[in-house]
């Protein structure tokens, strides 16, 4: 397994270095987010050249939802191992509430029984936080998660979040951070099935495609096409990462920060700015 481990770590850093800049893309998306009244990052990868787009790339942003990533490789790992199973029944107690959000799984009484496989759709697809907690202490907690992260190569991406030492963090990046050239390389090699093992890869692949916050990136994709999608918001960030399986495959990273708009509304900047990159994307490679 470690040996396994450090060939990927490899891969991941010759994959960076043998990628190239898509001038005349880099061009129209610079264009497109000149006037954002905020920080943004992006980073695009054209998986039939190489190409990408990197802009502000290797800055840290915090996550905000798109940790539920990391915590879901914490718990395909632990199914991997046989440590956990995937249609195992779990007992929700009164210690794992909580009251922040609109959780579905918060609303269920103590002694209530529910499939860890139905508690990770709950994550991933309606970002409940209850059920998202509940999963990064089965995968062995924050610090666990980390060890994976940091054994896969990464150095941005972290679950700060009830994780000891990591405090400090927390107060600046809130539960993760990650950065858009980072979290893009991960979701390729999850595409890849080069992360735990080809099975989990997909796994987790069609796990992410069951998203209902699909109002922003996902809108401007044709329903028929497959995606993977996770996105995340906190009032001054809004943030998604999205792979489109179409004629022409490609992944998109935007995440923003420090953002003037911090409304809830569609017309919010940064979402609609996400709806414009996405829409320019799919048209950009002919789809």
């Amino acid at each position: 397994m470690r040996n396994y481990l450090v060939i990927l770590s490899l891969f991941m850093v010759a994959t960076c270095f043998a990628q190239k800049t898509d001038k005349k893309l880099t061009a129209q998306i610079q264009e497109a987010i000149t006037g954002f009244h905020g920080d943004i990052g992006i980073y695009v990868m054209d998986l039939k050249s190489g190409k990408t787009v990197s802009i502000n790339a290797d800055t840290l942003f915090s996550t905000a939802s798109i940790v539920k990533v990391p915590i879901l490789i914490g718990i395909m790992d632990k199914i991997e191992k046989g440590e956990l199973n995937y249609h195992q029944r779990l007992t929700y107690t009164d210690s794992l509430y909580y009251a922040e959000g609109d959780d579905i799984l918060s609303d269920f009484k103590p002694g209530s029984t529910i499939e860890l496989s139905k508690v990770m759709m709950l994550m991933l697809t309606i970002s409940d936080n209850c059920a998202s907690l509940w999963l990064q202490g089965l995968a062995g907690g924050g610090t666990r998660i980390n060890q994976i992260l940091d054994s896969l190569g990464l150095k941005d991406t972290r679950v700060n979040s009830r994780t000891p030492g990591r405090e400090t963090n927390r107060g600046e990046y809130g539960w993760g951070q990650t950065s858009p050239k980072e979290i893009a390389m991960l979701m390729k090699n999850i595409v890849d099935g080069k992360i735990i093992s080809k099975n989990a890869s997909d796994k987790m692949l069609r796990l992410m495609s069951r998203q209902y916050w699909d109002e922003e990136a996902l809108s401007q994709i044709p329903a028929g096409v497959f995606t993977a999608d996770k996105n995340g918001a906190l009032d001054a960030n809004r943030n998604e990462l999205i792979y489109v399986n179409g004629k022409h495959p490609y992944i998109l990273s935007i995440f923003t920060k420090n953002n003037k708009d911090q409304s809830w509304e569609s017309t919010n900047e940064a979402w609609t700015l996400t709806r414009k990159i996405s829409k320019l994307l799919w048209e950009y490679y002919g789809e």
